[in-house]
């Protein structure tokens, strides 16, 4: 059983190989090992993050341990799976229009046994290590900004960061709304929260702290949906990655995967091309 359906997973990969600049054989014998396929490569990458199991346990005879961390190391000192990220999220926008005027953004908390940089003692499982995801999406849900930050940060101090991230993707989207409206829950109900959208100019629209607000209310529900499809990928519901650069690849490569399947099902009934899923009920 594939770990990503082939119609979301094929171009994802095709594209992917497409952005990987010209690699030079460099050895003076041309007698060494020959190089492992950059496919083979991704296909077990995209294994590990779906199945969120150990490189050791994906390794087989045409691909060890270590070929996955050198190559995934070396794609990531190339920038490859951002770029990917922010291609794949303007093919969205043009295809089908990203909601960038209501936005919603909150934290997510998962498991970081081996600890780390991003790693901190999480409040919700007894102290124990933690990441926080710090998720912005737009009006449908798309994961535009994923920030990891210790688990024990609290939701609006990363918050700032995460805006300044989505100011960033102009020069991949375009012109952004000059005043769109941010869904918050209670934990972002700060004086310097309130300060701080009014100074870039979003409209708040955030639960009181101490009243009782149910998910829908404010468009909120959408963000919790996203972090219900992030932890569908096992790397990061149980992150073992210590150092940061790898978990923001995955991060990359999961928002990816998200932004495609959202795509191919709302296309399904918008455009018809020769390859197009029977149903739009893709997993």
């Amino acid at each position: 059983m594939p770990a990503v359906p082939s119609c979301i997973l094929d171009p994802i990969r095709d594209q992917f190989l497409a952005l990987l600049p010209e690699r030079e054989d460099r050895h003076p014998w041309g007698c060494h090992n020959p190089r492992i396929s950059d496919q083979v490569v991704f296909d077990r990458l995209v294994q590990v993050l779906v199945f969120g199991c150990g490189y050791e346990r994906v390794a087989d005879h045409l691909c060890s341990a270590t070929t996955l961390r050198r190559r995934r190391d070396e794609w990531i000192a190339a920038g490859v799976m951002e770029t990917l990220r922010l291609l794949v999220l303007a093919c969205y926008d043009r295809m089908i229009g990203l909601e960038l005027d209501q936005l919603s953004a909150d934290g997510c908390i998962a498991k970081a046994p081996s600890g780390g940089e991003c790693a901190g003692k999480s409040p919700v499982d007894r102290a124990k290590q933690g990441i926080k995801r710090s998720q912005l999406t737009d009006g449908y849900g798309i994961p535009l900004v994923t920030d990891p930050a210790p688990a024990n940060t609290r939701d609006h101090t990363l918050l700032p960061a995460t805006l300044d991230q989505f100011a960033d993707l102009e020069a991949s989207l375009g012109p952004l709304p000059e005043h769109p409206r941010l869904s918050l829950d209670a934990g972002y109900d700060y004086s310097m929260v309130h300060l701080d959208l009014k100074a870039r100019g979003i409209t708040d629209q955030i639960a009181e702290r101490g009243a009782k607000t149910p998910i829908q209310a404010g468009g909120r529900w959408v963000v919790e949906r996203t972090n219900s499809w992030m932890n569908n990928f096992g790397k990061l519901r149980r992150c073992t990655e210590r150092r940061r650069a790898p978990i923001e690849f995955f991060i990359a490569l999961a928002s990816a995967i998200i932004i495609v399947r959202c795509l191919l099902r709302r296309a399904w009934t918008l455009y018809r091309w020769d390859t197009r899923p029977r149903s739009p009920r893709i997993r």
